[in-house]
């Protein structure tokens, strides 16, 4: 990759810096350049679903060896999709945590690069922050303080939003996340990954009511989440061998639905006044939650925002845009600064009794 010598003449970014961001926490490798006027001038994606689908998930070793091949031809692609060169930007931004720790490092080892050789700053990006801000991309009118459900493949989290790494967590999961229960559910039914958008596509033909599924801590004081035991009883179900894939899927959907419906519904009475309810992650993408959610902000006499189809799931323009709004607010990090397996939004919070390393 050619990297442009240090401009010595920087020193202060434009009133709309230009970020180059960089994402690779799971099995996305991804470069965005995003500008702090919103504007998204580029973005690169390179999926990696073919080379996991044969261990129906995600495999850190094969992930990571792929960030390192194809990462520094989708940077080169994205500065030339832009149409600028790597002295133009004015920070680099890439996801330094949470995330399977061989492909964050892979990424935060190469914006540090960038930074280095190009004499520009470097913002180290918390990857729930890319998605927490990830609304606010789309939505300029979406203000702070708003309720987030951060719902994804590894993470499940009710959050009040007060502003950049401003971050008070009312609700998490105490076990398994939202979208590690879709997958485990289409591995179960054999429906192929990723898991999510099959499950999703199996329940349009099948019936919700017809597959008896529990509803873990649904009306429970506390507004945690809990999805082991809804895996378990999905797979109890298939092996029964007397429902329909169609009618587990969506049996099993809705139940996630319900659960996350009540979950936040006491989240929003405990939040205080929010100016939106809003819902991001891998999870989001799926219709059947952003509708009951959407229904459930129309109830509380609130604006409903969640963001595009496609930057719900990983994506670099979400890092850029937390880069933008991090850098904007004065933030930027050393060359120093780990990679971190994991990476809570609000470590003050208290850990939830029973709840794994991922509350």
């Amino acid at each position: 990759m050619f990297l442009p010598p240090p401009d010595p003449g920087y020193s202060r970014p434009h009133v709309h810096p230009l970020i180059l961001g960089i994402e690779s926490s799971c099995d996305e490798t991804a470069v965005a350049l995003v500008r702090g006027d919103r504007t998204i001038l580029s973005h690169r994606l390179a999926g990696q679903e073919a080379a996991h689908a044969p261990y129906g998930g995600v495999v850190p070793e094969i992930a990571a060896r792929a960030h390192v091949e194809i990462l520094p031809s989708l940077v080169e692609g994205a500065l030339a999709d832009a149409g600028v060169a790597l002295a133009d930007v004015d920070a680099v931004a890439a996801t330094a945590g949470p995330g399977l720790i061989g492909g964050v490092m892979v990424g935060l080892v190469t914006a540090k690069a960038l930074a280095l050789a190009a004499g520009k700053p470097l913002v180290a990006v918390n990857h729930l922050e890319g998605h927490a801000l990830s609304p606010r991309l789309t939505d300029p009118d979406l203000a702070y303080p708003y309720l987030l459900l951060l719902v994804s493949g590894g993470h499940c989290q009710l959050l009040r939003v007060d502003g950049v790494g401003q971050y008070r967590r009312l609700g998490t999961t105490i076990d398994d996340a939202a979208g590690e229960a879709f997958d485990k559910t289409a591995k179960v039914l054999g429906l192929g990954y990723p898991g999510g958008p099959r499950v999703e596509a199996a329940a349009v033909d099948g019936d919700a009511k017809a597959v008896p599924l529990p509803r873990p801590l649904l009306g429970t004081p506390e507004p945690h989440f809990s999805f082991a035991g809804l895996k378990s009883a999905v797979l109890r179900a298939h092996d029964a061998g007397i429902h329909t894939t169609a009618d587990i899927a969506a049996s099993f959907q809705q139940a996630v639905v319900d659960c996350l419906l009540d979950r936040t519904r006491l989240a929003l009475h405990l939040a205080g006044p929010v100016s939106a309810l809003v819902v991001a992650g891998g999870v989001a993408a799926n219709r059947a939650v952003r509708s009951a959610l959407e229904g459930l902000a129309e109830a509380n006499g609130l604006r409903f925002v969640a963001p595009p189809l496609w930057l719900c799931t990983d994506n670099a323009a979400m890092i850029a845009w937390a880069g933008a709004e991090r850098f904007m607010a004065g933030h930027s990090d050393p060359l120093d600064v780990a990679a971190r397996p994991r990476w809570p939004l609000d470590p003050s919070a208290e850990k939830v009794r029973g709840a794994g390393v991922k509350a």
